[in-house]
Parts: C-alpha cells; structure tokens; sequence
C-alpha cells in the first residue's frame, strides 16, 4: 500500500490565498449586483511596458523560424540575460556576482519554496514573524518544522522574530541560534525596510554562528530612500552567508509571464560542497529552464526603453500606496508602509481581529484586503493592502473606507 507525505496533513487550513479567494468568490455569488475592488492579493493591474512587448514579439517571430528557433534553455538560463543581470542589479551597485552564479527560473515564490530541498531536515529555520507563508509551508512540507499548537498558531521547531511596532516592523537578532534566516526587505506583508548598517548586522551574525540568509528582495524596485540596500550582496561577508531572490513580477509585471532568479556565490560553502553545486544539480534534475520567450522579455527590462518605462509603472503604483496610506490616515486609521514598498499594513480598528476586518471591509465598503494573521501570529490585529491596483480603484476604495 501507497503512503503519502504526511506532513502535508500538518498544514493547517488552506494556503491563505486561496481561502481569501474562497471567500470573496462566495460574497459575489451571494451580492452579483456589488462590484468588488480586490486590493488584496499582490499581483499586478498595469499592462507589460512597449519595451517588454516588443521583445516578446520578436521571439515569438523567432521562434517560428528554424534557424532562430529554440528548444531546452540552458540550465542556469541563457547567457544573454544572466549577463544583464549581473551587470544591472550588481556590478552598477558594486556587488561581486557573477553571471554564472545566476540562476533564471519561471519565478521568486517558486525559488523561495524549493531552496529548502539542499537543506537538511535538521536544520532550523528563522522566519520574520509576520512572514510570507511560503517560507514556512514549505519547511512544513518538508518535515522540518515540528508540531502545530493551534493556541499561538506558531511551530515547535520554528524561530519566530517578532516585528511589531515597537521594533518599527524589524527584527532582531534571535536569541536562539538558527541554522537557515529567511529575510524579506522591503517586507511582504509589512512594507517595511532596515537600513545597509542593518543589514549588515544580520550577515555578520550569519558568517559568525554559521547560518545561511536567503534573502527575497522581490521588491527592491520600489525602494526610494537612500540607506535602503537594494541587494543583500552589497553587505560584506555576503558571499559567504546569504542567497539571494528576485523576482520580475513587481518590477516589470510578470506575474502572468513568469521570470525570477536566484543568486548563489561560489563562496557560500558548507564545509567542502559548495551550494552552488547543489542548486545546480537540482535545477538540472527538476527543471528544463524558463522559456526563451520569457528570457528575452527578462532582457528588454534592463534596456534604456525598458528602464525608463518599468520606472513609469513603479512611480504608478507607489503614487497608489501614497493615495490608499494618506486616506487611511485621514480616515483615522494607524499606518506604515507605502513608502519603499507597495504595501500598506494598518491596525485594525475596534479590537477587532484581522479575519472580522476583512469581513467587515468587505461586507461595508466591498473592498478586499488580506488579513494580518495569515502571515504569523504577530500580523494579528493587523491587515495589509496592495497597491497594485489600479489608480482609480484604489482612490474608489478609499473613499468607501472612509464611508464605513
């Protein structure tokens, strides 16, 4: 007789966002004559930049031509774009990495789910407390977290850093010593950032008590003030201690197109095997690359067009942040983030719990948000807005708010 991996029977309830989509989903059905603004989930509204369109289209002209055509990408991803990488999100900041310690995937939450697999089960893992649920599910998946106390909905074999507003959305140092850190600046859900100085305060802590960052800057994009590390590799000792994530979904709308990387230095070493060399052989045994298509896309991000254009979008939606942030505020509401990140975390009013926000929010005003306590235990009592939204929705939402 068959078994299964019963880990997966640890997970309580659904992923978040599918429960949030379960329950709008019956809102309409039960309301058809409400029209519903989502400011929930965190994928974009904006159409691809001409840049990216035109790149798409001559490879979709390429590849129906026998001398252009292409078939199975090259494992870490054509040269071309890892070359564009590494010179635009790295060399032009200063950072030492190299093309070839970039590896082109179908996307950052991908990445971030399956890094876990060169790790041993026995490894402990820190996490940011509110966090993206993917780091932890997927250390769920794998049988590394131990068991699940319904009461603090917190894990046994899991350290949890608190960022509340008493840290400014920040954590600290645990005090207990971890074996993986996950790291996300400027932060899903909290939109909150630490300066370089910070930063740099984690990678000497990695490098001194043996630990791995991975580090997800699937937002760096959207940072606008100036102490604010675009990259965890501009951080000396970096190339010893931390992976990186990004993500072409915020910056340049791929979220329907799918594109990301990662970053794993040579010198990031567990004794002897370097982790290169595992991702490597995973990426080559599980993986058969993102299409080229996609690829050349990628590359039109980081031409002189695709920039100027991709900085359009950006300023579009954090002028969003900078409406939804501003109304709530006036509307009473306490507020952070919205300033280098496309998200708005505010307290919910009332004592309520962020699940009755969410069904008051949506109920009242018919706009979507998502709930504080489905990143971790300490997002409750708090809610997160997107403000990838359209400009006219997000004004719309507003003004409902202020309604209720």
């Amino acid at each position: 007789m068959f078994k299964i991996n019963d880990n997966y029977l640890k997970l309580p309830g659904s992923y978040l966002f599918s429960t949030i989509a379960k329950k709008v989903s019956a809102f309409q059905a039960a309301n058809p004559d409400k029209m519903v603004i989502r400011l929930g989930i965190g994928d974009v509204t904006q159409p691809l930049a001409p840049a990216i369109i035109d790149a798409l289209h001559g490879a979709v002209d390429e590849m129906g031509k026998a001398e252009t055509f292409h078939g199975y990408a090259p494992d870490l991803g054509y040269e071309f774009l890892r070359t564009a990488i590494a010179k635009n999100d790295y060399a032009d900041r200063g950072c030492d990495i190299a093309a070839d310690e970039i590896f082109v995937s179908d996307g950052a939450k991908c990445d971030s789910g399956n890094i876990q697999e060169i790790f041993s089960v026995d490894n402990k893992i820190a996490v940011c407390d509110p966090v993206y649920p993917v780091y932890v599910d997927t250390n769920v998946m794998a049988g590394r977290t131990g068991t699940y106390d319904p009461k603090t909905e917190m894990w046994s074999d899991v350290i949890y850093m608190p960022c509340t507003e008493a840290n400014n959305f920040s954590p600290e140092l645990p005090k207990e010593t971890p074996d993986i850190i996950y790291l996300c600046f400027p932060n899903n859900p909290t939109g909150a950032t630490i300066t370089k100085a910070q930063l740099q305060e984690w990678v000497d802590y990695a490098n001194r008590v043996g630990a791995v960052i991975i580090y997800d800057a699937a937002y760096e994009a959207y940072i606008s003030e100036e102490d604010v590390p675009h990259t965890i590799f501009e951080c000396e000792g970096a190339r010893t201690c931390a992976i990186e994530l990004k993500s072409f979904s915020k910056n340049a709308g791929f979220t329907g197109t799918r594109l990301g990387y990662t970053v794993i230095p040579k010198d990031l070493k567990c004794g002897d095997v370097m982790l290169h060399s595992l991702w490597a052989r995973r990426h080559g045994t599980k993986y058969n690359g993102a299409p080229y298509i996609q690829q050349r896309a990628g590359e039109a991000v980081y031409s002189p067009e695709g920039k100027v254009q991709l900085a359009k979008q950006v300023a579009y939606y954090m002028n969003n942040a900078k409406v939804i942030k501003e109304g709530l505020q006036e509307a009473g509401y306490t507020v952070s983030g919205g300033v280098n990140a496309p998200y708005i975390w505010l307290k919910t009013p009332d004592g309520m719990t962020s699940w009755e926000f969410f069904d008051y929010l949506l109920e009242k005003a018919n706009v979507v948000g998502t709930p504080g306590s489905g990143f971790g235990p300490s997002g409750e009592g708090y809610f997160r807005l997107t403000a990838f939204g359209t400009y006219e929705n997000s004004v719309a939402a507003l003004e409902r708010i202020k309604k209720m």
